[in-house]
């Protein structure tokens, strides 16, 4: 299965030695190219292109703090991007949540700990049962409010 990896360039660096540790993945790589500044929402959005277009099943988004680039995933309703920042969190938004995309923050955590957060992505499956009920209500169109 290919897998999809996008940074901006706070996440270059952390990008590329994931990618290395990582090396029987078949990457597909949205970029950034450099640690030249770029805009974090573009990878955001190619992330969640890849997601939708059905190129990819999953993906992994770096970004300094993480959260910028996952909410630019997120704008895009096939996506389910998770911050995560230990490999508990990476494991549980697979089971309970089936997380398709990992978002990390590369000013956040070291490569060791994103190492263990990108294996417990990768390797766990989603449980289904219950977990599918609220995975249905997170892709339907949002409550009204009252």
């Amino acid at each position: 299965m290919q897998i999809a990896i996008a940074s901006d360039h706070a996440g270059f660096e952390l990008k590329e030695k994931l990618k290395k540790a990582f090396e029987y993945v078949d990457w597909l790589d949205l970029g950034t190219h450099s640690a030249d500044s770029v805009d974090y929402p573009a990878f955001g959005f190619a992330m969640g292109k890849a997601i939708t277009d059905g190129r990819v099943q999953k993906g992994v988004v770096i970004c300094g703090s993480g959260i910028g680039i996952s909410i630019a995933v997120n704008r895009f309703p096939a996506a389910r991007a998770a911050l995560c920042t230990n490999a508990t969190m990476a494991r549980l938004s697979r089971q309970h949540n089936d997380a398709n995309v990992l978002a990390l923050g590369s000013r956040i955590i070291g490569i060791e700990v994103a190492r263990e957060c990108v294996s417990a992505f990768l390797d766990t499956p989603f449980d289904g049962a219950r977990h599918q009920r609220r995975i249905d209500m997170l892709s339907a169109v949002a409550p009204a409010q009252t």
